[in-house]
């Protein structure tokens, strides 16, 4: 009884704890504080629901457990400090507001309302750029993907003491610089959306395809990219980068299925069987893209690639693929954020457009870029190139080097499998 009642409270809270992180972090204005007065209704509910019971609306009930524990916390503070006059104006709004009235629709589509703010505060503070790349990714995750330290360390194969350090020395440098939370206004909020968005779309590309270890893919990472996605996506209606990053990884995610055999083994995008793609999804994302098309904002970076992912998407076989455009949207992108890896993927798309001599001719030029020579699928690319054209042993060796570069163990054994012969593996 006791295990069902720990796994609902479980569920409950993946779902809410970023609503009441973020609904608390408003009111004591500190998001390590917030998020140990949510982490005490977590605790008071594992105390409490398995001999009452799980109550009828668990969410508003941890929601307001935790709103009860931040109005202790700031009477505590008011009574330690006679200077915070903010203070006293929060408790009284807290008074009046601590017990939401859920009966009343009016007062419902306030609550909603208030918290889809509070969201979006919490996760433009926990993509602040005043944090490094791996601290936005830990916090975003443990606040707003409601990840415990140990499940996101076990996603990124990194000790959990040190998945805790990063995420406690991120809160601290968050209150050191004084962050305030809020969400930035006009280009600020461009700005820094961006950053919010990048820590997203980390998050899906590590679980698309695990960096390191005996895993292909980590769908719950992908999972909770998504979940963060939409919810951004709800949040933000009116920001057309949005939804082409929920389009991106919608579509992508599609191919899940697909993407490994009975085995466990990758099967590559050209070798897929397009019959396991998740066509709910990729109609989710198409109308994702529409949304992001129809808002006539700049191109940017995640809407172009979910406008190559659609090309996959719409095209019944690697054949029927209008490889031609994906090669173009490739040369915008490029254009939008140009980087190696871009500039690679377009040498596939040409290789298939024109002809393997011509994308070759690119890959050859990458070959030389220093950001790209510990990066196993230039060396994978070069190698089928390669073999497409008949250069068996040069193909060889390409995909040799690609497999020694490889740190996940799934995707060596494949390049390795490239190198005995033809993409049986695919």
């Amino acid at each position: 009884m006791h295990s069902a009642v720990h796994n609902t409270i479980a569920a409950v809270w993946r779902i809410e704890s970023a609503r009441i992180v973020a609904a608390v972090a408003r009111r004591v204005r500190d998001l390590g504080v917030a998020e140990e007065l949510a982490q005490d209704a977590l605790v008071a509910a594992l105390e409490h629901w398995p001999t009452s019971g799980v109550p009828q609306n668990p969410g508003a009930w941890l929601m307001t457990t935790a709103k009860n524990r931040a109005l202790d916390h700031l009477r505590h503070r008011q009574m330690a400090d006679a200077r915070h006059g903010d203070i006293a104006s929060d408790l009284e709004a807290m008074e009046a507001h601590v017990v939401p009235d859920f009966s009343d629709a009016i007062d419902q589509q306030r609550e909603r309302a208030t918290l889809g703010d509070d969201l979006l505060r919490l996760i433009f503070t926990a993509c602040h750029p005043v944090l490094g790349t791996d601290a936005r990714v830990a916090l975003t995750l443990k606040l707003l993907g409601g990840l415990t330290t140990h499940e996101i360390a076990r996603a990124f194969l990194v000790p959990e003491a040190t998945i805790g350090q990063r995420i406690v020395r991120a809160k601290r440098t968050l209150a050191d610089a004084q962050v305030p939370f809020e969400v930035p206004q006009g280009a600020q909020l461009i700005e820094r959306l961006g950053s919010v968005l990048e820590v997203v779309y980390l998050v899906f590309n590590e679980g698309y395809t695990a960096t390191s270890g005996g895993d292909w893919m980590r769908p719950e990472l992908c999972n909770e990219a998504l979940r963060l996605g939409r919810m951004l996506a709800e949040l933000a209606p009116d920001q057309s980068e949005v939804h082409g990053l929920v389009a991106l990884m919608e579509i992508q995610a599609s191919r899940t299925a697909a993407r490994t055999d009975r085995e466990g083994r990758p099967v590559l995008l050209n070798d897929q069987n397009r019959a396991r793609w998740d066509h709910l999804l990729i109609r989710r994302g198409l109308a994702a893209l529409a949304r992001a098309q129809a808002l006539n904002q700049p191109l940017g970076s995640y809407r172009l690639q979910a406008q190559i992912a659609a090309c996959h998407a719409r095209a019944p076989t690697t054949e029927a693929t209008d490889w031609q455009r994906i090669a173009a949207l490739y040369a915008q992108l490029m254009q939008v954020a140009p980087s190696p890896v871009v500039e690679l993927n377009r040498a596939v798309a040409v290789g298939m457009a024109d002809g393997p001599a011509t994308g070759l001719a690119i890959v050859d030029t990458l070959l030389q870029d220093k950001a790209l020579q510990r990066y196993p699928w230039l060396c994978a690319v070069q190698g089928d190139l390669l073999d497409k054209l008949g250069r068996r042993d040069e193909a060889r060796a390409a995909f040799l080097r690609a497999a020694a570069l490889a740190s996940n163990e799934r995707e060596r054994t494949l390049l390795q499998g490239r190198a005995q012969g033809p993409a049986a593996a695919g």
